[in-house]
């Protein structure tokens, strides 16, 4: 089993660079794989290895560097022949969630609940209940009454969400998987005189981590950003794979349609791409399956997900 480790925070990081460094050099002597970003606004990463000590290690680490105090993490697990990730990426980035602006200290944010209080959340009528997480996420796994944000990239959520259609005295509750897009999200929501703005503690990967046996809410599984694609209610492998053409996540049922050719199409992006564009995906499957009976990974390798958050 392969471990994975999931964490985030906002602190001003005065040389983004410096850190970038002294962190990668850590992680790649500990063997770690995976993907940490790293701003003036602080940090975000997804880091797998097959020891959960070396990750924890790894988090001691990152505390010690930044200076940042207590960090809030997420373990959740993979089976032994999925990679996870395929190598260690550890990069500097104007955003560490790309929103269109940096979330500074003194910036408002919604007030962060547990599982509880949001369960309560969930179960008054009153609330909205928002998913700020993209389309293609929110297709295999969702809350009680959730109203989709609307979004392809989060940082579209200002353009495609109505915010001035809302009373402002309207209780908000939102989620997303982790919970750093839904600092920003609240954070925007404040800006626009909502006062009563909720979001879950840690995402739907920590709820799912606290919330005990019968009393989950959450229905489905979890979208994740990584060669796993899907985390289900145990915080496990899930039973989706995704459509490279389109990046949504697939089922089984899927993958039997006529419609389905592995790295080229599936039922939903079919008619969404041209012949052209599917003769070029043909081609790029031709080339990762030559490069695999050489014992070699394709440059251009197909990859299940995207890189990071957007």
């Amino acid at each position: 089993m392969k471990h994975v480790l999931s964490f985030y925070k906002f602190v001003h990081i005065d040389e983004p660079q410096k850190m970038r460094d002294a962190i990668h050099a850590h992680l790649a002597q500990s063997r770690v794989i995976g993907t940490l970003l790293i701003a003036h606004e602080g940090f975000n990463g997804s880091l797998s290895h097959t020891e959960k000590w070396v990750l924890e290690e790894a988090v001691r680490h990152t505390i010690d560097i930044t200076g940042c105090g207590p960090l809030r993490t997420t373990y959740s697990s993979a089976a032994d022949d999925n990679p996870v990730f395929y190598r260690l990426k550890v990069r500097v980035k104007d955003e560490i969630v790309n929103f269109g602006s940096e979330l500074t200290k003194g910036d408002l944010t919604g007030q962060q609940v547990d599982w509880e209080t949001w369960n309560e959340l969930v179960d008054d009528e009153a609330t909205l209940v928002l998913d700020v997480r993209n389309d293609y996420e929110t297709q295999i796994g969702t809350f009680p009454r959730a109203k989709q944000a609307g979004t392809n990239h989060f940082r579209d959520l200002p353009q495609t969400f109505d915010i001035e259609a809302l009373p402002k005295d309207q209780k908000v509750a939102m989620y997303c998987t982790g919970g750093i897009r839904c600092e920003k999200a609240s954070n925007w929501f404040r800006e626009h005189g909502f006062e009563h703005v909720y979001q879950l503690q840690g995402g739907i990967l920590s709820y799912l981590a606290s919330v005990p046996d019968g009393f989950n809410r959450w229905e489905g599984e979890c979208f994740v950003f990584d060669q796993r694609v899907s985390v289900d209610s145990n915080l496990s492998q899930g039973r989706f794979e995704q459509c490279y053409a389109c990046r949504r996540p697939i089922s089984e049922v899927d993958k039997v349609s006529e419609l389905y050719e592995v790295g080229v199409s599936c039922p939903k992006c079919f008619d969404e791409t041209s012949d052209r564009r599917k003769q070029q995906f043909t081609e790029r499957v031709r080339q990762e399956s030559f490069a695999h009976d050489r014992g070699e990974r394709h440059v251009g390798a197909t990859q299940k997900t995207p890189a990071s958050i957007s």
